[in-house]
C-alpha cells in the first residue's frame, strides 16, 4: 500500500514570503476562484477580510493557512498535487502580495494511479 501523499507541498520560497505577509498582516487565507476578474492564481488574503463560501473546498494548507477553491477548481485539483510557490513578479487583484517583487503561485503534478 501506498502511503497517503500529500495534497499540497509548499516551497521554502512561498513559505517566505508567506512569513513576510503575515507580519504585516496576522494571520491569512489563500483563495483560487472560478476565474474571470480573479483569475485562477493563488490569492492571499487577511483571515478577518475573506469569506469562504459553504460550497468552497479546502484544497489543504500552506503553514496552517487554509487553501480554499471554487468547487469548480477544486475538481481540477482533484487528481493532482499541487505546489504552492513564489516567483518574481507582483500579485493579482487584492491579494496581499500584490505591489511586491515576489508573488504566489502555482505548480502541479500529475498524480499517479496508485497516489
Amino acid at each position: 500500500m501506498v502511503d497517503e501523499v500529500e495534497k499540497v507541498v509548499v516551497t521554502e520560497a512561498a513559505l517566505a514570503l508567506l512569513e513576510e505577509i503575515r507580519a504585516e498582516h496576522g494571520d491569512v487565507v489563500f483563495k483560487i476562484s472560478a476565474g474571470c476578474c480573479d483569475g485562477t492564481g493563488p490569492m492571499c488574503f487577511r483571515e478577518a477580510d475573506v469569506m469562504i463560501g459553504v460550497n468552497d473546498v479546502k484544497l489543504g494548507e500552506a503553514d496552517n493557512a487554509g487553501i480554499w477553491a471554487a468547487p469548480s477548481i477544486a475538481e481540477l485539483w482533484q487528481n493532482s498535487q499541487m505546489i504552492l510557490d513564489a516567483g518574481p513578479g507582483t500579485g493579482a487583484g487584492f491579494s496581499l502580495d500584490n505591489g511586491r517583487t515576489t508573488h504566489f503561485l502555482t505548480r502541479s503534478r500529475i498524480l499517479s494511479v496508485d497516489e
